[in-house]
């Protein structure tokens, strides 16, 4: 297996420590934990984790739907951000009323759209 430097967090542990970092960059759904000295040392490896409350997304599908997404914009990013630990967390939730399907094409295009922004704003930096 090819060793790329980056990984999804997976233990309790690694998010805590995640989310202790300060607030590095925010939109109006997320923000984004990260070091906010950015370390430039290339064997680091950068991590990702997501944390996606029950409180602002109620429907399991929904969850999944942004998590896969989170994860599909890191892949495009992640060599643009500093090394190290970054934990996306939603804060607050999209609007049921505008958004019906958990699925939908419309939703998976708004999260992404600001995650790309969150992620460039972190890049910027």
């Amino acid at each position: 297996m090819v060793q790329t430097g980056i990984d999804k967090l997976r233990h309790k542990a690694q998010f805590q420590r995640g989310l202790d970092q300060s607030v590095v960059a925010r939109s109006p759904h997320f923000a984004l934990h990260g070091a906010s000295s950015p370390r430039i040392d290339p064997a680091e490896p950068r991590q990702i984790g997501a944390v996606i409350p029950k409180r602002w997304a109620k429907r399991a599908v929904t969850r999944n739907t942004i998590r896969r997404q989170i994860y599909q914009a890191w892949t495009d990013w992640c060599h643009r951000l500093p090394c190290g630990t970054h934990v996306v967390r939603l804060r607050q939730p999209f609007s049921t009323n505008q958004f019906t399907s958990a699925t939908s094409s419309l939703l998976r295009g708004v999260v992404r759209q600001e995650l790309n922004q969150l992620f460039a704003q972190r890049a910027q930096s």
